[in-house]
C-alpha cells in the first residue's frame, strides 16, 4: 500500500476514534472558564488598573467599556472594540451589585476568561483529532491555561484573549476544512485586535502553500482564503470609518503605526524584556523535543506568523513586552500542545523505550 495512503488512513482511524462527547467538551469549558475566573481575579478587587505599572493599555481598553471611542485616528488602540463592547452590558449589570468588586474589570474578565477558556477547547479538539490522545490534548490545555501569559497579559484587562481564539478557530477550521468559517474569524478578529489582519493574512498563506497538494480541493479553499482577507480589511477600515468618519486604507493604518526605535536596538530590548523570558523559559524547551511529531502545515503556518510578527513589532516599535504577547497568541497553542506530547504521551515513551 502506498504511504500516502497508508498516512491518510491512520489519519482517519485517528480522528475518528478520537472524537471527544459534546457533554464532556461543555463540561471541560466550565472547568476552563472558572480556572480563567480564578487566575484573573486579582484584577477586581487586588490590583489597581489605573496605577499599576504595565497596564497603561487596560486604561484604554476600561474607558472604552464605559465610554464610547474618541474620534482621534491617532489612537490606533481604541479601534481595538470587540473586548470592550461585549464587557459593557456586563458591567452595566454589575454595577453597584458585585461588592469590592471592580464592574469594569469583571466585565472584561468574563470576556477574556470565555474566550480563552473556548481556546483552550478548540486546542484540546484540535490536539485530540490531530493526534488521537484525550491525554495529550488536556495536559495541551493545561499547560496553555497555565503559562504566565494567561493571567497576567490575557486576564488582566487586556485584549489578546480575543485575537488569539480567532487565530485558533482558523487552526481548526482548516484542519477541519470548514473554509466557510474564515471570513467569519476575519471580520470579528479584525475587531479584537489589528495585528490579527496581517496575522490572518500570513498564517492562511503559509498553511496553504504547505497543504494545498493534498487539499482535496485547493482553488475553493484558497477562495475562501482571500475573502477572508477582503473581509478582514473592510471590517478594519469600517470600525475607522464608524469611530472617526473619515475613511482610512488599511495600508495607510499600517505605515502610519511606524515606531522611532532602531530596528536591532528594538530587537535586542525585546529578548532583554523579563516578561518574554517568564513566558517561554519552560515553553519553548519543552516543546522542541517533539515539535516535529505536530501537523507539518500547523508547524509552517505557525513559523511564518511568528516571524511576520517580529517584522511588525520592529516597524511599529511596540513597548516592551509586545512581541512575547503576540508570540504566545501565534505560537502558544502549538508550543503547549508539542510539550503536552512530552510530558503526557505515556504510550509513545514506552515504546522508544
Amino acid at each position: 500500500m502506498p504511504q500516502a495512503v497508508e498516512e491518510s488512513l491512520a489519519r482517519a482511524t485517528r480522528q475518528s476514534a478520537a472524537a471527544i462527547p459534546r457533554t464532556r467538551r461543555w463540561l471541560l469549558f466550565a472547568l476552563f472558564f472558572a480556572i480563567c475566573c480564578g487566575l484573573g481575579y486579582p484584577s477586581l478587587n487586588r490590583v489597581d488598573w489605573r496605577q499599576a505599572g504595565g497596564l497603561e493599555d487596560v486604561v484604554t481598553y476600561a474607558n472604552l467599556v464605559t465610554s464610547p471611542p474618541t474620534p482621534d485616528p491617532a489612537e490606533h488602540m481604541q479601534f481595538r472594540i470587540l473586548v470592550p463592547y461585549l464587557a459593557r452590558p456586563i458591567y452595566r449589570m454589575a454595577k453597584g451589585r458585585i461588592g469590592t468588586w471592580d464592574p469594569i474589570m469583571f466585565g472584561l474578565l468574563m470576556v477574556n476568561a470565555f474566550f480563552t477558556a473556548f481556546t483552550a477547547i478548540l486546542l484540546v479538539t484540535v490536539v485530540n483529532r490531530q493526534l488521537g490522545s484525550y491525554p495529550v490534548a488536556l495536559g495541551a490545555a493545561l499547560l496553555f491555561l497555565l503559562n504566565f501569559a494567561i493571567p497576567n497579559l490575557r486576564l488582566a484587562g487586556f485584549v489578546d484573549a480575543g485575537e488569539a481564539f480567532f487565530l485558533m478557530l482558523l487552526v481548526w477550521a482548516l484542519f477541519d476544512q470548514r473554509y466557510w468559517i474564515l471570513p467569519i474569524a476575519g471580520i470579528l478578529g479584525a475587531t479584537a485586535k489589528e495585528s490579527f489582519v496581517p496575522f490572518l493574512i500570513v498564517f492562511t498563506l503559509a498553511w496553504w502553500l504547505s497543504s494545498r497538494k493534498s487539499m482535496h480541493a485547493p482553488k475553493p479553499a484558497a477562495a475562501w482564503i482571500v475573502s477572508s482577507w477582503l473581509a478582514a480589511l473592510a471590517a478594519l477600515a469600517l470600525v475607522q470609518w464608524t469611530i472617526t468618519h473619515a475613511f482610512r486604507s488599511p495600508l495607510r493604518f499600517g505605515l502610519d503605526l511606524r515606531g522611532d526605535t532602531p530596528y536591532f536596538a528594538h530587537v535586542l530590548n525585546s529578548f532583554r524584556d523579563r516578561n518574554f523570558w517568564y513566558i517561554f523559559v519552560w515553553l519553548l524547551p519543552l516543546s522542541l523535543v517533539r515539535l516535529d511529531r505536530l501537523p507539518r502545515d500547523w508547524r509552517i503556518a505557525t513559523t511564518a506568523t511568528c516571524a511576520a510578527a517580529f517584522a511588525l513589532d520592529a516597524y511599529y516599535g511596540g513597548q516592551p513586552g509586545t512581541i512575547g504577547r503576540a508570540l504566545f497568541t501565534i505560537a502558544g497553542p502549538l508550543l503547549s500542545a508539542s510539550a503536552a506530547l512530552l510530558l503526557f504521551n505515556q504510550g509513545a515513551d514506552a515504546a522508544e523505550t
